[in-house]
């Protein structure tokens, strides 16, 4: 899965979908000198999305969105990617962006990356690519998450997030998604766990293995958040979920990022939609998806 594959052009104007990812491991190893923390983490796209229009102006850079909790100026990371497409390679452009949100903000899911991820490939392509690979150090600079946003697929990522391995894809399980109604702070979350003696670590070495082998009852057996422990203490509601997911025959359930997103895997599309059922009747924002390679 790439970005650029899934934009369509039509004259002055790039449609892209903008991805969800979950986290199958998640792990802080530590803070590095410049504050940034060092982490080894598999992220997973879905199949639920954000459409990023994207149109050629003369000049200027204009934001509009349906999701009223997110800024139409240059607070958002999507203007912020505009404007260092056209900073960087000193093109006298603009770009008018309409972001239509599906996926939750401040989730844990990567869904403002995604967005930013997508106007730089979107703006790439309608000003003929003056980017190469380059793309990805602009990427890093809007966020950990961007440089995987527009790759996606099954990835390992490691460094600060910033160096990716694409990996094996998974089957397309079904996955449904929960988040409950509270936002959580990233920056908060990292200052939490630099606090903790002994977090609970993920074996990330041997979740790669089980998925470059296809063994996937040892992968669901070996995914965990080093985050979880301490997101959940703001948010009890997480291990809620995650318990009703496995009730209803989760493969497993873990809680994605910084949360507050729980989702749960399933083997089979009866399963996953008769738990979407039950939850969404107590969670305004449940969602079904897939797994998407």
């Amino acid at each position: 899965m790439n970005l650029y594959k899934d934009i369509v052009i039509t004259k002055n104007r790039a449609t892209a979908k903008s991805y969800a990812k979950i986290n199958l491991t998640l792990d802080v190893l530590g803070k590095l000198p410049n504050g940034y923390h060092e982490v080894k983490m598999i992220m997973q796209s879905i199949n639920l999305f954000d459409l990023v229009i994207v149109d050629k102006v003369p000049h200027g850079i204009h934001i509009s969105t349906n999701c009223k909790f997110i800024p139409r100026n240059d607070k958002n990371i999507a203007y912020k990617a505009a404007k260092l497409f056209f900073e960087k390679t000193a093109i006298a452009g603009g770009a008018k962006i309409l972001i239509h949100k599906n996926i939750p903000v401040s989730a844990g899911l990567a869904g403002g990356s995604g967005n930013a991820a997508a106007v730089l490939c979107a703006l790439n392509i309608l000003y003929n690519m003056p980017l190469g690979d380059e793309i990805y150090d602009i990427a890093l600079s809007l966020g950990a998450d961007v440089p995987y946003c527009i790759d996606g697929g099954t990835c390992l990522a490691e460094g600060i997030g910033e160096k990716l391995t694409q990996l094996s894809p998974l089957p397309q399980f079904p996955v449904v998604l929960v988040k409950p109604p509270i936002s959580i702070s990233t920056a908060e979350i990292y200052k939490k766990i630099d606090l903790l003696d002994t977090p609970l670590h993920p074996d990330t070495d041997k979740a790669l293995c089980a998925i470059e082998n296809g063994d996937f009852d040892t992968l669901f057996k070996t995914m965990k958040n080093v985050m979880e422990e301490v997101t959940k203490k703001i948010c009890p509601e997480i291990e809620e979920i995650s318990e009703t997911m496995y009730r209803l025959d989760a493969r497993v359930s873990l809680m994605s990022g910084s949360g507050p997103t729980v989702y749960g895997i399933f083997e089979d599309e009866y399963s996953a939609k008769k738990a979407y059922d039950v939850l969404s009747k107590k969670y305004q924002q449940t969602f079904f998806a897939h797994i998407l390679n």
